[in-house]
């Protein structure tokens, strides 16, 4: 699976994502009794990307293989077969979805996309949830009556962050949701430093690393996190990024 993590903020847009690579081997024993068996392949998997020109960051979750092939080369090929100069962030996101959506109609695979967007003299965040199965776009950032929102998106193995952020509710024996703990209390997101953005995501990710570890589950978020950084007025930059190396000491 995965968990990606998207978190904007007045002065920036923070991206991030995991590294597990989890596969479900299926076969059939000797006995012809069939198995299906949950591993991890790698941690060493890319999930977020930079585009260049314009500065647009994506991150990806849900399945890791299309056609046998990793969604890091898919992605890799969308960028060089389908960008153009005058796209923006704006108009990627449906162009990647429409892209997946010609070979792989029912693909369970979604995406973050965020960047900056001039209108008039302003440099304005866009945020977008995707998902090609349902042929869903979605801007994230907006209040009904179109102003800006601050908040964090979280998409993939979700339920433990979830759990710990939003309040719990279940529906009562006449279908009412009723609160079933507390409310927790509310993140100022709207007050929160790039910093304080920074620290959340990595928050959101290792958390759902270190809870998995102990429960009954299989362990389908794991690895390296990489961190995006997106401002209005500097250039993209990594916060961390895993990179290639030798033998490890």
């Amino acid at each position: 699976m995965s968990l990606a993590v998207a978190v904007y903020v007045p002065e920036g847009i923070v991206m991030a994502s995991d590294s597990r690579l989890s596969l479900t081997i299926e076969g059939r024993k000797p006995t012809g009794e069939e198995f299906k068996v949950e591993t991890v392949s790698s941690d060493e998997v890319n999930k977020t990307y930079l585009i260049k020109q314009p500065d647009i960051g994506i991150s990806h979750f849900g399945q890791d293989y299309l056609a046998d092939i990793p969604m890091s080369r898919h992605i890799r090929n969308f960028i060089e077969e389908e960008i153009i100069s005058s796209d923006d962030v704006g108009t990627i996101p449906e162009k990647l979805v429409k892209y997946f959506k010609k070979s792989f109609p029912d693909a369970d695979v979604g995406f973050h996309i965020a960047g900056y967007k001039k209108e008039g003299k302003t440099s304005i965040p866009h945020i977008y949830y995707c998902q090609v199965g349902r042929a869903v776009v979605q801007r994230r950032n907006i209040t009904p009556d179109g102003s800006l929102d601050y908040g964090a998106t979280w998409s993939g193995e979700i339920d433990v962050i979830t759990s710990i952020v939003n309040p719990v509710t279940m529906k009562d024996k006449n279908g009412k949701e009723k609160i079933v703990r507390p409310p927790v209390a509310p993140i100022l997101w709207d007050k929160m430093t790039v910093q304080d953005a920074i620290d959340f995501a990595i928050y959101a990710i290792r958390t759902t690393i270190d809870t998995m570890r102990f429960q009954a589950r299989p362990k389908s978020v794991g690895g390296p996190i990489d961190v995006l950084l997106l401002t209005p007025d500097s250039e993209p930059r990594w916060i961390q990024q895993k990179g290639f190396h030798g033998e490890r000491a």
